[in-house]
């Protein structure tokens, strides 16, 4: 590449200004562009209207070599929406309270600098992206993207219940206030679903989740499972029942899946013990629930009103992300 074909290039960096400090990260990434000389990166800001698909699609229309997005989950989600598929590298800079898509792709979680010089000196993985078509109970229909987590139910009140004031002030903790607001009302609900084979089955459910990956804070493997690059969703029926019920989820997800799994022995203990009713994992391209009621739909953390049915897929390897040289991604 000659030097006026690198100077021409420009990286375009999509940012949330209430979630990230937007001068320090644009001076950043001005500095790297200009050292690898490329031209001066371009500032997309977030707005209360546009959650970050517009500005990238504007970025992208630009003619950015790059796109960099820094903010919250929400931001993340919504400018992965736009990038699906357009082969430009794209690279994660945590910034918000739980950076859960940054958690699974195994980044450095207190250094977006790092994530800057990736762009440069880096590689590009391709990952998947989850794509959730929701019907509305007036009939009216919208698809979104999800590149972590698409849930109904429970999951979606607890997030709803979630006060956003106490979430700014002690991160992903917040949401077990909003699961403690949600639990005593909870009831399991009815739906027929179907994954990939078009057999219906029917149950009931706390919540119905599709994972496009499994690792949550702290941790904890909701999804033991998942994979960012197999062209698969990982689901899981919640379905407790009682006081017991509860516990047994919890000792599934936070015990079996998070500690046990990860030995040979604790592995072995796990087969002898057999399916854990509270809780059970299927897997898929596609899957399709309907409701009987409307639900409420969560998409990445965020509330995505209620729906009576929902149709997930995966798109496999939609997104080129931008990793660190050497970064492992043997465990994605």
């Amino acid at each position: 590449m000659t030097a006026s074909e690198s100077a021409a290039r420009h990286a375009a960096l999509v940012l949330n200004p209430v979630k990230v400090d937007a001068h320090r990260l644009h001076t950043a990434l001005s500095a790297r562009s200009a050292q690898h000389g490329w031209a001066p990166p371009r500032l997309y800001e977030t707005t209360v209207d546009d959650p970050g698909t517009e500005a990238t699609l504007t970025a992208l229309a630009d003619g950015a070599a790059a796109v960099l997005v820094a903010g919250g989950d929400g931001t993340v989600r919504a400018v992965s929406q736009s990038m699906a598929g357009s082969d430009v590298p794209f690279a994660v800079l945590p910034g918000g309270t739980g950076n859960l898509f940054a958690r699974n792709l195994l980044l450095p979680l207190t250094q977006p600098e790092a994530m800057m010089d990736a762009v440069f000196t880096g590689f590009t993985h391709p990952v998947d992206i989850g794509w959730a078509a929701l019907t509305r109970a007036d009939g009216t229909r919208d698809e979104h993207a999800f590149v972590v987590l698409a849930g109904m139910g429970l999951d979606a009140a607890m997030i709803a219940n979630t006060s956003p004031e106490l979430k700014r002030s002690v991160g992903w903790v917040a949401y077990l206030d909003g699961a403690a607001r949600s639990l005593p009302g909870a009831k399991p609900f009815r739906i027929v679903f179907q994954v990939d084979d078009g057999k219906l089955h029917s149950t009931k459910v706390q919540s119905m989740l599709f994972a496009n990956c499994g690792a949550l804070p702290a941790g904890i493997a909701l999804m033991p499972d998942a994979s960012l690059d197999d062209g698969r969703m990982d689901i899981a029926l919640i379905q407790p029942t009682g006081p017991l019920g509860w516990l047994g989820l919890w000792r599934k997800v936070w015990w079996d899946n998070s500690v046990l799994r990860r030995s040979r022995a604790g592995r072995r203990v796990l087969e002898r013990r057999g399916r854990d009713a509270s809780i059970r994992y299927m897997a898929g391209r596609t899957a399709e629930a309907a409701m009987v009621t409307p639900t409420s739909i969560e998409l990445d953390g965020d509330e995505f009103g209620t729906a009576v049915r929902m149709v997930c897929r995966v798109q496999q390897g939609a997104l080129q992300i931008v990793l660190p040289a050497g970064h492992d991604v043997s465990r994605f």
